[in-house]
C-alpha cells in the first residue's frame, strides 16, 4: 500500500467522526436539513474571504466560512420564527440564494483560480495528499490531515466539555434552562461546530459527503439504539467502517471517491431501515401485522363473552358468524388455544377463567384509553404472540 493511500485513508477516517458526531446532535433535534444548508451556504464565505487574502490556503476562507454557516442558521430561525413558513421550507428559502450568490461570484470574478463548483460539490480526496504543509523545509504531511485532525480535536474537547449541557438541551430544552443551561448558545455553539466541520472537510470530500456523513451514520445507529452515549461511538464506527469500504470500491472501480463512499452509506442505511430490530422495516410489518391479530383475538373473545347460546359459539360457524375469512379465523383459533384462553368440546368453544380475565381487562382498558396498559395486559396473559 502506497503512502498516499494511507494518508487519504486517515483524512477519510478523521472527516467521517468530526462530521458524524456534531451530526448526531442534528439528527436528534429534526435539524438533519440544516447540515445541508450550511455545506452550500458557506461558499460565498469562501470566496470573500479569497477575495480579501488572494490565496486559497489563508485562515480567513475558514472564518468567513464559519460565519457564514452561523449566518444561515441565524437566517433560518427568523424566517421560520415569523410564522409564515415552516423550518423545512425557511431552510429551502436560504441556502440556494446563498449558495447562488457563491457560484454568481466565482463565475464572475474567479473564473481562472481553481475554486470551482465541481470541486464544491463533490470534492477530491484523491488530490489531498499532494497539497503539504511545509515547515522549515520539512514535509509535516497533507494539509488536510492537520486540518481535520484539529476540528477533530476540538469537538471531542467540546463534547467531553459540555456533554450534559449538549444531552440535556437536546432532549429538554425547557429543563436546560430551568438547570441554568442556556439552550440558545448550547444550539449556536453547535451550530458553529457543525460550521467549522464543514468547512475543514470541504476542500477535501465536498458538499455531498459532509452532509452523507453528518446525516447517515446517526440515522442508521438511532434505528437501532436510543442510547446518546452508543449513538455517538457506534455513529462515528460505522462512519470510518463505509469511508474505507467506499474508498477501496472506489478504487477498484475507479470511480469518485465521494461518490462511492455516498453510496456505500445509502446502501447500509437502506439496510438498517429494512432489519433493524423494533424499528425497521420488517420489524414494524411484523408488529402491525401481530396486532391486528391480537385485535382480532379480542374481537373473538368479546364475541364469545357475549353470546350464551351454543350455536354462537360453535367452530364450526366462527367464519359465518363474525365475518372472517378461514385462514384468519384457523389463525385466531390457535392463538386463543395457544394462550389457554379457550376451551372446546364438542366443537364448542367457551372462554377460560383466563380468557374471561383478559377479556375483561381489555374492556377496562378500552374504556381508560391507555395504551401502556394495554401492552402490560397483553405481556401479563399471552404466552405467545399473533
Amino acid at each position: 500500500m502506497m503512502n498516499a493511500q494511507i494518508e487519504i485513508q486517515i483524512i477519510l477516517s478523521l472527516v467521517a467522526i468530526a462530521c458524524a458526531i456534531p451530526g448526531v446532535f442534528l439528527v436528534l433535534r429534526k435539524m438533519s436539513l440544516i447540515s445541508d444548508a450550511i455545506s452550500h451556504s458557506i461558499l460565498p464565505g469562501i470566496v470573500v474571504g479569497f477575495f480579501i487574502t488572494q490565496d486559497l490556503a489563508s485562515p480567513l476562507l475558514i472564518l468567513m466560512a464559519t460565519l457564514t454557516g452561523v449566518v444561515t442558521v441565524v437566517l433560518v430561525e427568523y424566517i421560520q420564527k415569523t410564522g409564515l413558513v415552516k423550518e423545512d421550507t425557511a431552510i429551502g428559502l436560504v441556502f440556494p440564494s446563498l449558495f447562488s450568490i457563491g457560484v454568481i461570484l466565482i463565475s464572475r470574478n474567479a473564473g481562472d483560480v481553481h475554486l470551482d463548483v465541481d470541486a464544491v460539490l463533490l470534492g477530491e480526496v484523491a488530490f489531498a495528499p499532494f497539497d503539504r504543509w511545509m515547515w522549515n523545509e520539512t514535509d509535516m504531511g497533507p494539509k488536510s490531515l492537520w486540518m481535520m485532525g484539529t476540528v477533530l480535536l476540538l469537538i471531542l474537547t467540546l463534547l467531553l466539555l459540555f456533554y450534559k449541557e449538549l444531552k440535556v438541551a437536546t432532549f429538554d430544552a425547557g429543563l436546560a434552562a430551568s438547570m441554568g443551561f442556556v439552550p440558545m448558545a448550547i444550539h449556536y455553539g453547535l451550530m458553529t461546530v457543525a460550521s467549522i466541520t464543514t468547512v475543514g472537510a470541504f476542500d477535501a470530500i465536498g458538499a455531498v459527503l459532509v452532509v452523507a456523513f453528518m446525516i447517515v451514520p446517526a440515522a442508521c445507529i438511532y434505528l437501532l439504539t436510543d442510547n446518546l452515549k452508543k449513538l455517538l461511538i457506534y455513529s462515528s464506527v460505522l462512519a470510518v467502517v463505509c469511508s474505507l469500504v467506499g474508498y477501496w470500491f472506489a478504487s477498484v472501480w475507479d470511480t469518485s471517491i465521494a461518490g462511492t463512499i455516498a453510496s456505500v452509506l445509502g446502501l447500509v442505511f437502506f439496510i438498517i431501515y429494512l432489519t433493524a430490530p423494533g424499528k425497521g422495516y420488517f420489524s414494524q410489518w411484523y408488529k402491525e401485522k401481530q396486532q391486528k391479530t391480537e385485535v382480532a383475538l379480542l374481537v373473538f373473545l368479546l364475541h364469545l363473552a357475549n353470546h350464551d347460546e351454543e350455536q354462537e359459539r360453535n367452530i364450526n360457524h366462527l367464519q359465518e358468524h363474525i365475518n372472517w375469512g378461514a385462514q384468519r379465523a384457523k389463525k385466531v383459533l390457535k392463538l386463543a388455544n395457544q394462550n389457554n384462553m379457550i376451551a372446546i368440546e364438542n366443537d364448542i368453544i367457551s372462554l377460560t377463567n383466563k380468557g374471561l380475565d383478559f377479556t375483561k381487562q381489555a374492556i377496562a382498558y378500552i374504556s381508560d384509553n391507555k395504551n401502556s396498559e394495554l401492552e402490560g395486559v397483553k405481556q401479563r396473559f399471552f404466552l405467545f404472540r399473533g
